[in-house]
C-alpha cells in the first residue's frame, strides 16, 4: 500500500515524469515516485500544477487535497473511474433498508464513545465513568441521542467546560485542519469501493456532500482529538500541520494486528461497506496506540 503524504506549502511548480510527481522549486527538484503517494496536500495557492500530473493522480487513485490563502482545506481531485462497478454499489446503497442503517449507526456511536471513554480513562478524568454508561444506553440507531451528550461531557474535559465546537478559536482550527484530512481519506476510500459519499447511514443533510464519510469517520475523531488536547498550547503553523499529517503513519492495533492509522480506514471502510450488504461483522476501530 502507499504509504506517502506530499505537503506542498510554498511557490512550487510540480510536474509529471516517467511515472514521478517532480516538485520544483527555485534551484531545487525532487522527484517521488507515484506509488509511494497516497496523498498530495497543496496548501499554497501558489502552487503551478500541470493537467497531465492532475490526470496520473486521479488514475492512481492518489488522493489530492487543495488549501485556500487562509490554509484551510477547500476541496478534492476525484477521479470518475473508482471502481470498475461503482453503478451496480450505487444501486444497493440506494437500496440499503433503514432498519440495517440504524443497526449500522448504533455500533458506529459506541465504537465513538467508547474511544472516547478510553481517552478520557488516559488523561485520568473521572468523567470516563459517565461515558461508559452511555455506551450500553445506546439505542437502535441512538434515538436518545447519546452521541450529543457523550460530546458535550468530552470536549469539556478535554478543553475546559467554557468550550465548544461551533466557537471560533485555535483549538477549534486545529481540530477542523485534522478533521478535514480525515474526511479527505475516508471520501477517498468510500469512492475506491464504488459508493458515493453523499448518501449517508445517518447524516442526511442535503447540503453535505459527504454524508457517508462523516458517519464512517467517526470512531476515528479520536486520534486528531488526542493530539490536539496534547498540545494544544502549540502554534498552530506549518510544523503543526505536518504533525497532524503525519498522525496517518501511526500505528494503532485493529483486528489483532498493528497497521498504519491509513491502512485501518482502508481495512476499515471496506468491512464496514460489506457490512451493509451483510456479507462481514462491523468491526470496532478500539483507540489502541502501539
Amino acid at each position: 500500500m502507499s504509504f506517502r503524504t506530499v505537503v506542498i506549502n510554498k511557490a512550487t511548480k510540480i510536474s509529471y515524469k516517467n511515472k514521478f510527481l517532480v516538485v520544483k522549486q527555485e534551484l531545487e527538484e525532487k522527484y517521488i515516485h507515484l506509488s509511494e503517494i497516497d496523498t498530495v496536500i497543496v496548501d499554497s495557492i501558489s502552487v503551478s500544477i500541470s493537467s497531465y500530473l492532475l490526470k496520473e493522480l486521479s488514475q492512481n487513485k492518489i488522493n489530492v487535497l487543495f488549501c485556500d490563502e487562509k490554509h484551510n482545506p477547500f476541496g478534492e481531485l476525484y477521479s470518475f473511474y473508482n471502481c470498475h462497478n461503482t453503478s451496480k454499489k450505487i444501486m444497493q446503497q440506494i437500496k440499503w433498508k433503514k432498519a440495517r442503517k440504524d443497526e449500522l449507526w448504533q455500533k458506529i456511536v459506541k465504537n465513538k464513545i467508547l474511544n472516547q471513554m478510553l481517552l478520557l480513562q488516559k488523561i485520568k478524568s473521572s468523567s470516563y465513568e459517565l461515558l461508559m454508561s452511555y455506551i450500553d444506553e445506546v439505542t437502535i440507531g441512538d434515538k436518545t441521542n447519546r452521541e450529543a451528550h457523550a460530546a458535550k461531557v468530552y470536549f469539556n474535559k478535554l478543553f475546559t467546560k467554557n468550550f465548544t465546537r461551533n466557537s471560533d478559536n485555535k483549538i477549534n482550527a486545529m481540530l477542523n485542519y485534522g478533521y478535514a484530512i480525515l474526511l479527505s481519506t475516508f471520501n477517498k476510500e468510500i469512492l475506491s469501493n464504488g459508493y458515493i459519499t453523499q448518501l449517508g447511514i445517518n447524516h442526511k443533510n442535503e447540503f453535505n456532500n459527504f454524508n457517508l464519510s462523516c458517519d464512517l469517520m467517526e470512531p476515528f475523531r479520536i486520534i486528531i482529538d488526542e493530539f490536539v488536547y496534547h498540545n494544544k498550547k502549540r502554534e498552530f503553523d506549518t510544523k503543526f500541520k505536518m504533525d497532524l499529517v503525519n498522525l496517518f503513519n501511526s500505528k494503532y492495533k485493529y483486528n489483532n494486528k498493528l497497521y498504519t492509522v491509513k491502512d485501518i480506514i482502508n481495512l476499515y471502510v471496506k468491512s464496514t461497506l460489506l457490512s451493509m450488504e451483510k456479507q462481514t461483522e462491523y468491526k470496532d476501530f478500539i483507540f489502541y496506540e502501539g
